[in-house]
């Protein structure tokens, strides 16, 4: 090997070195290491910069704001309750999670649907009476299964097909067309998802452990009491209490209805709900936070629509009542908190008591918490002032603009459309729909920003400077002449050590990086075996996002770590023969099905 070849080598081991032991941050290692690689002159700066331009990373930065516009809108809860159901097993429970999520994760980043998805799929698994660690770990594979269907189902994805794209122009050879490159990975990735969602369905029973029981919020001493009004266009007019699913909230229960100045406790669930009607609600924090977001329920103090604040602007804030406040001793409506604090309160906690009547009655007292909608800077105004106690904001608590969903779901499909056509520049296509998503106020200029992940950016392109190093020096060639001697070697056969090799280094080092690291020796092995490259190309694509064996692999299996309450081998329990099973079904589809 050439002198620049050992180089790039022991830059290799120092990368991957580093992302093993967790003490430095992913970027830093790339970075670190692509810097390496130019002080040793391996490389130059033209080709060290080049992935910072790359077709991949501006594509993904606006899907990054696509996926915020679609959750700030509350798009991907739209239908949860008619997808989810009340299945009667735990295997049928799994089955209907899993399908919806694999399809929405083909579309969209799958970290924001996860992470939508686990307040969800918590009080479901209440409902339903089913541990949370026999649904978490589903929910986390599904998603990750369904980024094999689409070319923007996963980071990794595009950086794989933005490559090939590159290679085939260098190499002079055919590009399939756009609606190709946007679904060809569905061609086996589809039958993956169906085969992954059966096999976790029909397995976990022995290869998912129960790690959590039931979980039980009733007995929550903190019990919040909140009204809700049915607004004039709620999708629930017309059901009962019943149908409307407001009789099993976990962690909440429905007190009284006033309607028409009657008010009427230990109400029936058979009862018809209607417009304008106050539905008083006792319970804990974060079950007042989930039913104040569903769609068609307002705060019943009109003071909310006159808070000269938009959506973006407005902040969930709790603040407890000091035994030095003017509101000791004064009503919640006389208190005029919109004219004093620029504030609306949600929701009252007293310890130890139980609230009748309307929040605006409530006469408050010395250690009350107040839920207030408020404006973004309460917290720093209020938390050194006698009136408060203590005053702390709610992270990642903000009004839903349920009024945006159908636009943001219009911007996703208007994408998907330009990208599968071919129309116009892919690039374009994609910030075309995230600048929409801004201008039609599904997201705010600041939380686009802040939704963009710039540590993954970063990891990316430099990953793309260091494969850019693996390819020039020759080193991608010299390690396929090792791996794959002879040219007689069965296709699938390599195509399944491709498959677990290319898992197995996801694991360490993050799907996406992976995807870089590993192009250019696919490439090399695609053409020492006189295979198809498309064949190598979607295996390895698939292979590099298969990250099921350990928590850590990947994001979405460590959101969901905690609340499903799991061991750090659990996931290789199921994440294992998961992977072996996939490994199989690629190498044997993708020599067929792209010849």
């Amino acid at each position: 090997m050439t002198p620049d070849a050992w180089i790039t080598v022991g830059v290799l081991v120092l990368v991957v070195g580093g992302l093993a032991t967790n003490r430095i941050s992913i970027d830093v290692v790339m970075a670190g290491g692509l810097t390496l690689l130019m002080l040793c002159g391996v490389i130059d700066i033209t080709t060290a910069a080049a992935g910072f331009a790359s077709p991949a990373v501006l594509m993904l930065g606006g899907l990054f704001v696509i996926a915020a516009g679609l959750e700030h809108t509350g798009a991907i809860r739209m239908g949860a309750a008619k997808l989810l159901g009340t299945p009667g097993s735990t295997r049928a429970a799994q089955f209907r999670l899993m399908a919806p999520v694999a399809v929405f994760s083909g579309v969209m980043n799958n970290t924001p649907i996860v992470a939508i998805g686990i307040p969800i799929v918590r009080d479901w698994a209440r409902k339903l009476q089913i541990s949370p660690s026999a649904l978490f770990m589903p929910l986390s594979f599904a998603a990750i299964l369904g980024a094999k269907l689409t070319v923007i189902g996963s980071a990794s994805n595009l950086i794989v097909m933005e490559e090939y794209v590159t290679w085939s122009t260098a190499n002079d050879m055919s590009m399939p067309d756009a609606l190709w490159r946007f679904f060809g990975v569905a061609a086996i990735g589809l039958p993956i998802v169906v085969i992954g969602i059966l096999f976790i369905s029909c397995t976990s029973k022995w290869l998912i452990p129960v790690r959590k029981p039931v979980e039980d919020r009733d007995g929550d001493g903190r019990q919040y009491r909140t009204q809700l009004v049915i607004a004039a266009d709620s999708p629930i007019i017309g059901k009962t209490i019943e149908e409307a699913e407001l009789r099993s909230l976990p962690g909440l229960y429905l007190s009284d209805i006033e309607r028409d100045g009657n008010v009427w406790t230990a109400v029936s669930p058979d009862e018809v709900l209607k417009g304008g009607d106050v539905l008083s609600f006792v319970g804990a924090l974060d079950s007042v936070m989930d039913v104040r977001s569903l769609r068609g329920l307002d705060v019943l103090d009109e003071q909310t629509d006159k808070l000269d604040l938009t959506t973006t602007q407005r902040r969930m804030v709790e603040a407890v009542v000091s035994a030095n406040s003017p509101l000791i001793g004064r009503t919640i409506r006389d208190a005029r908190f919109r004219t004093r604090y620029q504030a609306v309160v949600i929701a009252v906690h007293r310890q130890g008591h139980q609230m009748a009547g309307k929040i605006g009655n409530i006469v408050m007292r010395e250690g009350d918490t107040l839920l207030l909608e408020t404006h973004q800077n309460f917290t720093h105004a209020w938390r050194s002032s006698d009136e408060f106690l203590l005053v702390s904001e709610l992270d990642g608590q903000r009004p839903i603009r349920h009024n945006r969903a159908k636009a943001a779901l219009a911007l996703l499909c208007v994408m998907v459309v330009l990208l599968a056509t071919g129309w116009v520049d892919r690039v374009a296509a994609v910030w075309a729909c995230a600048i929409a998503m801004v201008a039609m106020r599904c997201v705010s200029g600041t939380e686009a920003r802040r939704a963009i992940n710039w540590q993954v950016l970063v990891v990316i392109a430099a990953s793309l400077g260091i494969a850019g190093a693996v390819q020039s020096t020759g080193l991608a060639e010299m390690v396929v002449s090792y791996i794959a001697p002879a040219s007689t070697t069965p296709v699938p056969l390599m195509l399944f050590v491709l498959f677990l090799l290319c898992a197995c280094i996801g694991q360490i080092v993050t799907p996406y990086a992976a995807a870089v690291l590993m192009f250019p020796f696919t490439m090399h092995l695609a053409d020492t075996l006189g295979g198809d490259p498309l064949a190598f190309m979607f295996t390895m694509m698939i292979a590099v996002g298969c990250p099921f064996m350990n928590p850590v692999g990947y994001q979405t299996n460590l959101m969901v770590f905690g609340p499903g309450g799991y061991r750090f081998c659990d996931y290789a329990r199921l994440g294992l023969p998961l992977t072996l099973l996939l490994g199989a079904t690629a190498a044997l589809l993708a020599p067929v099905v792209y010849s």
